[in-house]
């Protein structure tokens, strides 16, 4: 299939597209630039280099056993984590059902099972009913054409996230670096994680993932970040060193280390 493209919609919900071209899948939310793309070849590969860059913060802690996902796409960051990391019991918040089904039945997202749960609800309303203290890792993967829903951007929903976090947990956000909110959301999230906040530029496009840390992570130096980098590589397959070298970019650090 070159260049063929197929359109989705259920009742009040949102236009989803779908194409397909020199092997690679794409979902479309109408309009919007590729919200997720998949190698037919290889479903669980992250082919978008934000996606990728999600998983920067595991240059300072360790896996996660729990992890929340808000914003399902087409499911390449919950295919990779079901697949990559096996001991991680992820949940997924998703509001539209039609693209749960899409991404089941067009980008190969697996069924639930007891390391993944796929709910249909409003990934704000979840993470308010959540116990306190019960997730190593929230994921925020909502962007839209017209940003981050409200919702999703406020300090009290920003600080419920926060609570909901392990000792060392983290809250991934991704944002795009051209929207004129992009410090006013940096500035919430660092409001409520008291400056505990780094910056993730991805080499494609426009994306930028922010890592707010619940706690402080001891300003490593660069030379341990190098190592766990080369670790990590070879045990996921990411490019970890070129997060460091990219962490650089956006970041208050001297040469010897990166604070925060």
């Amino acid at each position: 299939m070159l260049g063929r493209r197929n359109s989705h919609r259920g009742g009040d919900e949102i236009m989803i597209d779908v194409s397909e071209s020199q092997g690679i899948r794409k979902l479309h939310f109408g309009a919007d630039d590729t919200q997720s793309a998949m190698r037919v070849s290889d479903p669980n590969e992250m082919i978008l280099s934000y996606s990728r860059c999600m998983f920067g913060y595991l240059l300072f802690t360790e896996l996660p056993k729990t992890a929340l996902l808000i914003g399902l796409g087409g499911g390449s960051i919950a295919k990779w984590v079901h697949h990559k990391l096996v001991d991680t019991k992820l949940t997924c918040a998703e509001l539209f059902p039609q693209v749960i089904s899409v991404a089941r039945s067009m980008f190969c997202l697996p069924a639930d099972d007891e390391r993944l749960e796929v709910l249909c609800t409003d990934g704000a309303a979840y993470v308010y009913n959540m116990p306190d203290g019960s997730s190593d890792l929230i994921m925020m993967d909502a962007y839209s054409a017209t940003g981050i829903a409200e919702p999703l951007a406020t300090v009290d929903f920003f600080n419920a996230c926060k609570q909901r976090l392990t000792d060392n947990g983290v809250l991934a956000v991704n944002l795009w670096g051209a929207d004129r909110r992009f410090n006013h959301y940096l500035e919430r999230l660092g409001e409520v994680f008291e400056g505990r906040v780094l910056c993730l530029p991805a080499r494609q496009k426009g994306n930028v993932i922010a890592f707010a840390f619940r706690c402080g992570q001891n300003n490593p130096t660069w030379d341990k970040l190098a190592e766990r980098a080369k670790l990590l590589e070879t045990q996921l397959g990411l490019e970890f060193p070129e997060f460091v070298a990219d962490l650089a970019r956006m970041n208050p650090h001297n040469d010897r280390k990166l604070f925060i």
